[in-house]
């Protein structure tokens, strides 16, 4: 069947979601560069309250009317959201990008493995252990800080998957992703206190949180729901699986960061165990919104 403006060709789906993947990686890497002008929290709340203030006024949610259940919902989507960008930022003030990215990719790959039917599955989990155990292998080179910072960020990326499922019954389109990032924005507002107020008002400063905030969240989630409208869920898994090498090479491009063949080597293990696990379940085990 061919595309039209509203069910994308297939070949136009796969670019999207390449697109997305390249836009989240590019936004962690200016992210990165900012971190030398403003605290990693500041980074974080200027990016997270961009892509609040961009959904919102493209979702314009419905909030009246809304029973307790769907605000427990929405706010622990929102929770989420806010940790598990909180950490990764943290941990990429530490650690490489594309190593960080690979380490929390643990957490939706251990989720998918919740969905396994087959024993011989669980060899995927296996694969991603070794790429963990090779990153082990440098570990006089990798901060314990940033490494742990990286695994909450994977068990917060865990529990997005699983409470966006929960207000994605309860909140229609992406009103629930809106209210998330507004809730996340609230929550990490008091790291303000401890952020350079000369910095956060500066305007080239604001300028790049909001286009990090535009490439992280707004570009890629946009890009993601078209592509699902054509894509099969484990296609669109498989693809969302090359994060941690565009991580990678998104760390060498704009920030410079040079990995040795050990942690090139981890990277692969853990996309390869992604890509399987994808398959072994027949379902996306992320989303890229980050």
């Amino acid at each position: 069947m061919h595309g039209s403006p509203h069910r994308p060709s297939l070949g136009v789906a796969v670019g999207l979601v390449l697109l997305g993947v390249a836009s989240v990686q590019l936004g962690a890497g200016f992210a990165k560069r900012l971190f030398a002008d403003i605290e990693p929290d500041g980074v974080v709340w200027l990016r997270l309250a961009s892509s609040a203030v961009v959904l919102a006024l493209w979702a314009r949610p419905r909030v009246r009317g809304r029973t307790a259940a769907d605000w427990l919902a929405v706010a622990r989507f929102g929770a989420c959201l806010g940790v598990m960008n909180w950490a990764i930022y943290q941990s990429f003030s530490r650690i490489p990008i594309g190593v960080a990215v690979t380490i929390e990719f643990i957490g939706p790959l251990l989720l998918a493995a919740v969905g396994f039917r087959r024993a011989r599955d669980l060899l995927w989990v296996g694969l991603a252990a070794i790429g963990v155990l090779l990153l082990g292998f440098e570990r006089a080179h990798l901060d314990p800080a940033g490494v742990a910072f990286a695994l909450v960020a994977g068990a917060a990326w865990a529990g997005y998957i699983l409470s966006s499922a929960e207000t994605g019954r309860r909140w229609a389109g992406i009103d629930g992703l809106a209210v998330a990032s507004v809730v996340a924005v609230v929550m990490l507002g008091p790291l303000l206190l401890t952020v350079d107020r000369d910095a956060l008002m500066d305007t080239r400063i604001l300028l790049i949180g909001a286009a990090v905030g535009l490439l992280s969240s707004v570009i890629p989630y946009s890009a993601e729901l078209t592509a699902l409208r054509r894509l099969p869920a484990a296609t669109f898994g498989v693809l969302m699986s090359l994060e941690p090498a565009a991580a990678a090479l998104a760390g060498f491009a704009v920030v410079g960061e040079k990995l040795a063949p050990v942690q090139w080597a981890a990277i692969g293990c853990v996309v390869a165990a992604s890509v399987g696990a994808t398959r072994a379940t027949r379902r996306p085990i992320h989303s890229d919104v980050i």
